[in-house]
Formats: C-alpha cells, structure tokens, sequence
C-alpha cells in the first residue's frame, strides 16, 4: 500500500519557490482543519469523559494533552519529513474508552494507554506496521477510507434540515470562490465559507457562548497509572489496532492518494511515544489523524503542504494552554457550522477516494469494504473499519485472484 523512502532516505527537502503565493491556501486549510478537530472530535472527549464520571478539571487536562503534546509532535513530524503529518487522538479509541470507564477506574484505563503506547512503540521500532499495511491493496484501503468519511458529506446536505441560513451561506460562498480559480489562489474557499458561517451565526444570535477569559489557562492533572489485567486484556489490543490499522490507515491512504509518502514505522513510532507522554495527563492515545491530514493536503503544492500542518500544530498548542476556554467556545458553535465546514472540506477528498476504490483493480473488495464500514457493527470491541478492512481483503482473495496475481 505504501513505501517507506522517506523513512529509509531522511528528510525531503522542500522546495521554497512559490511558497509565498501558496501561503494563504496553506494557512487557510490549516485554520479550517484545526477548526475540524476542535470541534466534533473535542465534544466527542467531554460526552466520554462527563458519562465516565470525570471531573472537570481531569477534562480540562485530558483535552490539554490531545492538543499540546499532539501539536507538538504534528509541527516536528511535518517539519523533519517535510510532510503535512498531524497527529491527534484516536475518535474510535475515545468511544472504546466510554463503556471500560463504567467498570475500570481511570488510573486502571491510563494504565491501559501506556501499555497501548508501548506496544506501538516497539511495533514501529521493529518495523511490522509498514509491512503489515503494505500487504493490503490501496484501492481497498480507499475503501475503506470513503465509508469512514461519506458521514462528513451526509452530515454537511443535513445540515440543510436545521438552521437553513449558515449551510446556505457557507455552501454559496464556497462554491462561489471556487468557481472563480484567480479569486480561490488569494482566498480560499473554505476560509471564505467560514467567514460566510461566522457571519451568519451573528446575525442570526445563534452563539450561545458566555465565555469567560479569566480562568480559562489550562491547568493539566499528572495521572498516576495503575496496571491491571482486566484493563489490559479489554483496551490494550483494541485500541492499538484501532490506532496502527484504521486511523494510521486512514491518514496514510489520504496522504499517498495525495502523492505524499509517510513514512510508517516512523509514524507508529511518534504515536507510541506520544501516547506513552499524554497518557500521564489522561489523554485518549495518539493516532495520524485522516480528516485532518485530508483537509490540509487538499490545495498548494505538494512540496509546501508540511506548512499546513505546522499551522494545525501551532494552533493546537496555542489552544491547548487554554483548554477549558476552547472547549466552551467550540461547544457553542451551533452544530451546522461545523458539519457544514467538514463536509465541504471533505468533498474533493471523497471523490479521490471513490475514485482510487473503484476505477481500477480489486472494485469488489473495495465494494465490500465500504459497506462494512458503513454498517459500523463493532466486533469484540474493535471498530467496524477494521473488520471492513478482513472481510474486503478476503472477499477480494477470493473472487479477484486475477488482480492479486498482477
């Protein structure tokens, strides 16, 4: 599925010229994929962590370490590779956590993510996880890749159902600015229709928000693991695989498609020790995350796209130190903004995945790795994108042993 030149080679060296006339793109897409993250995926941390029974402040630290330590990983991983290569936590893990927060206490479930992190750490060093990826065919991969995000462009015609007057705006301004290619190279589209989204949520008082600036530093909770058998045996396998094959899958197919060349094992490297570091301030482990990786390789040239994600970085670190003030702020946000602007982020990158899953070898594995996928029916606590993923590679091995042999 995937090479690991760069890993083998070093650093590629990124070409300056023209960086200045993509920078608004870069900065653009930066902004807009940072937004992603910091939305949906961040309340989808304050839903685990509140059924949990969490405190606030253990919250606040938990959302600290998915910003800060992942920010800073994604600003060295995009600069030493050249790459845009950002990482945060894992969405499916943090769901796997929910119901094991029920029975386990969290010094029990924090135990659990540093093993996890260990575990990926010594895969990546052993060099397992590339060759392990690159025995499945990129067009099932992308498969698998269009089931996980056709949600974002279903949730963006949805959010038509709702507040009509953000979707419409955000959709006009979009498709407006990218109808005109002279206007998109200065401003880019999703910019604009973020800008089009914030204005329509003012004039319509949808903002619900009564922020207070004072307190909002954050103030992380060092957590002291317990390691116990039953929380081993329930997390540890699930949530590394979770990481290594569905996640990291994900980012990686988007970022080849895109004609990038992550460097695996090195990869699985930096979400082990991550994991291992944020795990002490109770944060879900790391992964490469796919939308975002998406988002920001979408536009500017493929040598100058790494500065996109050392804008996500910086973003996150910078509204990491203010954890509890971001997630009030991006809680507010009423629920078609963010929808609109993930799926309109997402429409270039769902039809590149169609595309690569079914115009050339290996359609029906494909086939039936997205409709497992859009089931979304876990099996021993491993998410459907991974079973998506066995029954689209056997099902191929099967009835496509032609494309196999070529």
């Amino acid at each position: 599925m995937v090479t690991e030149r760069s890993a083998a080679s070093g650093p590629v060296a990124s070409a300056p010229r023209g960086l200045w006339r993509d920078l608004p793109v870069l900065v653009g897409n930066g902004l807009a994929g940072f937004l992603f993250a910091a939305s949906g995926p961040l309340a989808i941390i304050l839903a685990t962590g509140t059924r949990g029974g969490l405190t606030e402040a253990e919250l606040a630290s938990w959302v600290f370490g998915s910003l800060a330590i992942n920010g800073v990983l994604s600003i060295g991983y995009s600069l030493s590779w050249r790459q845009p290569l950002v990482f945060f936590w894992t969405i499916p893990g943090t769901i796997l956590v929910g119901p094991a927060l029920g029975h386990l206490s969290f010094p029990q479930v924090v135990g659990a993510y540093i093993a996890t992190g260990l575990l990926m750490l010594a895969l990546g060093l052993a060099g397992w996880v590339r060759r392990a990826m690159a025995a499945i065919p990129m067009p099932i991969v992308m498969g698998m890749v269009a089931g996980v995000f056709l949600d974002f462009g279903l949730d963006w015609v949805r959010a038509f159902r709702g507040d009509l007057a953000i979707p419409v705006a955000m959709t006009a301004a979009f498709l407006g600015v990218s109808a005109l290619p002279a206007v998109a190279r200065i401003l880019p589209p999703l910019i604009v229709a973020l800008a089009a989204g914030a204005l329509a949520i003012y004039l319509g008082g949808s903002f619900a928000a009564e922020l207070d600036l004072a307190g909002g530093l954050a103030s992380p909770r060092w957590q002291l693991p317990q390691f116990s058998l039953e929380a081993m045996a329930e997390l540890v396998v699930p949530l590394a695989i979770t990481v290594l094959v569905v996640q990291n899958g994900q980012g990686i197919a988007v970022l080849t498609a895109a004609g990038h060349d992550p460097p695996v094992d090195k990869i699985a490297v930096g979400c082990g020790a991550a994991t291992i570091a944020g795990a002490f301030v109770g944060a879900v482990p790391t992964c490469l995350t796919g939308p975002v990786n998406a988002i920001i390789s979408a536009g500017g040239r493929r040598e100058h796209r790494y500065v996109a994600g050392v804008v996500v970085g910086a973003l996150a670190v910078g509204f990491g130190l203010y954890a509890p003030l971001v997630t009030r702020l991006m809680l507010s946000t009423p629920p078609a903004f963010i929808a609109t602007l993930a799926g309109l982020a997402m429409l270039r990158v769902l039809q590149n995945a169609f595309a690569i899953a079914f115009q050339g070898r290996f359609p029906l594995g494909a086939l039936v790795t997205f409709l497992v996928t859009v089931a979304g029916i876990p099996i021993l606590n491993i998410g459907a994108p991974f079973w998506a993923l066995i029954a689209g590679t056997l099902v191929s091995l099967l009835l496509e042993r032609a494309d196999w042999r070529a």
